[in-house]
């Protein structure tokens, strides 16, 4: 079933297909999967190449764009454009607390959450191509996450893409989640030194807050928690462009005057809600450290634990010292089971897959050496989420991989300077620049 429709300049059609939920049992259990096509609307009755775009994540549905917003308009000259939302994602069959009930209990869940990973993500993109290409290999734009799933692309079925273009999201071909995370929390504590220079009466105020949190532990309007730990991780806002100055604004409205004294205003507790909670996006939380899985090694709560290696972030610790308080960035703990209400049924079924130890490799080496599709990748230098030095080796690994390393953006790049990033990556896949 297909509907078609306008927005300014662009004509979206809402498409939908039926996939397995696992490829290798094609006659099995299926799932939905939802995928917006967008094309000029000069442009609408044109045999046109098609790129489709892969969500950075996990857990994240494709944009939902308003007319040629971002890249979009960019793509649009030549493209018509496929936004995937991957499984499990938006309009696609949800996985969330609500919905994963029905699959039975925590390890059932888990289980059927190991098919919500890239490499079932590439497949069911190579499900639809011959409905939507007639068979003609399209062009790939991977943001973050969904240039983890660009390069398992190019590792297991190559022949399906006449390019690929990555922003922000190269990967480790062998790291395991602990040498990520080994990795992130000093780029992390870079990103908020860098904070602090711009904006130096944030040190006063976040340690203010930080205090406030320990002795009282509210609990915010919708049922979040919002422990000492769980204010640290608003650091991740430091890894879009804007992220620093959002940071800071919201910071400044922290406390209001009440007849009980000090508070933490309504307002500052609504948008920390909106901010922290996975109510919208839960596989995120649940899948996050499997995208790394690769070996018969457990991921175990690896934030979680290279975190203590680090004990510069601990809140508590510091508090009683004269140092500024460090937020963190882009990790899942154990602690986010606990206080978030969309995440804690689901306690027990992360903890399944924090277990397991039987995740298939997601890259091939091999293959890629000898890779003959045209690839281009931005690389953000020290983006605060994906590591530049992991990405840089995995771009030498990759035969014809072409990288563009700046640092005018953040790991938001293709979003602030969409058009510019777009043509860029364009250019060097077809040698032009």
């Amino acid at each position: 079933m297909t509907t078609s429709y306008r927005q300014p300049g662009v004509v979206l059609t809402d498409r939908h297909f039926t996939v397995p939920l696992d490829h290798d049992n094609p006659a099995g259990e299926t799932v939905e999967l939802f995928a917006r096509e967008a094309v000029a609307g000069d442009k609408a009755s044109q045999q046109l190449p098609w790129l489709v775009y892969l969500q950075g994540g996990p857990g994240f549905g494709a944009n939902r764009f308003v007319g040629k917003q971002a890249w979009l308009g960019r793509a649009l000259q030549e493209f018509r454009v496929l936004l995937l939302d991957q499984r499990g994602t938006g309009h696609s069959t949800p996985a969330n607390r609500q919905t994963l009930p029905l699959r039975g209990g925590p390890r059932e869940q888990a289980d059927y959450l190991t098919h919500f990973r890239a490499d079932s993500i590439v497949r069911d993109c190579e499900a639809i191509r011959p409905e939507l290409t007639g068979g003609a290999p399209w062009t790939v734009l991977g943001q973050s996450f969904g240039g983890f799933c660009a390069v398992h692309y190019l590792s297991t079925a190559p022949e399906g893409l006449q390019a690929a273009l990555v922003t922000g999201g190269l990967p480790s071909l062998d790291a395991h989640a602990d040498d990520v995370y080994r990795a992130a929390y000093p780029r992390i504590e870079r990103k908020v030194a860098a904070h602090y220079a711009r904006y130096p009466q944030d040190v006063e105020r976040a340690r203010v807050i930080a205090e406030y949190l320990i002795h009282h532990e509210p609990v915010l309007p919708g049922g979040y928690r919002l422990t000492v730990e769980a204010f640290q991780s608003l650091g991740i806002l430091l890894g879009g462009g804007e992220g620093s100055h959002r940071l800071h604004y919201l910071l400044e409205h922290a406390f209001v005057r009440t007849p009980r004294g000090q508070e933490l205003s309504d307002a500052f507790q609504e948008e920390v809600q909106g901010l922290l909670s996975y109510a919208g996006h839960p596989l995120y939380a649940l899948v996050h450290e499997a995208i790394y899985g690769q070996d018969e090694r457990p991921t175990a709560w690896s934030a979680e634990r290279v975190r203590a290696e680090f004990p510069q972030f601990d809140a508590a610790k510091t508090l009683t010292e004269d140092g500024p308080l460090l937020f963190t960035g882009e990790s899942v703990h154990p602690w986010m089971f606990e206080n978030d209400p969309a995440l804690r049924p689901l306690r027990e079924t992360a903890e399944e897959l924090a277990a397991r130890a039987d995740w298939r490799p997601l890259y091939d080496p091999a293959r890629l050496a000898e890779n003959e599709v045209p690839v281009a990748a931005a690389v953000y230098h020290d983006d605060m989420y994906v590591d530049t030095e992991h990405a840089l080796r995995t771009a030498r690994a990759v035969r014809g991989l072409r990288t563009w390393v700046t640092d005018e953006f953040e790991h938001d790049g293709v979003r602030a300077g969409g058009p510019r990033v777009l043509d860029r990556l364009l250019a060097l896949s077809r040698d032009e620049a």
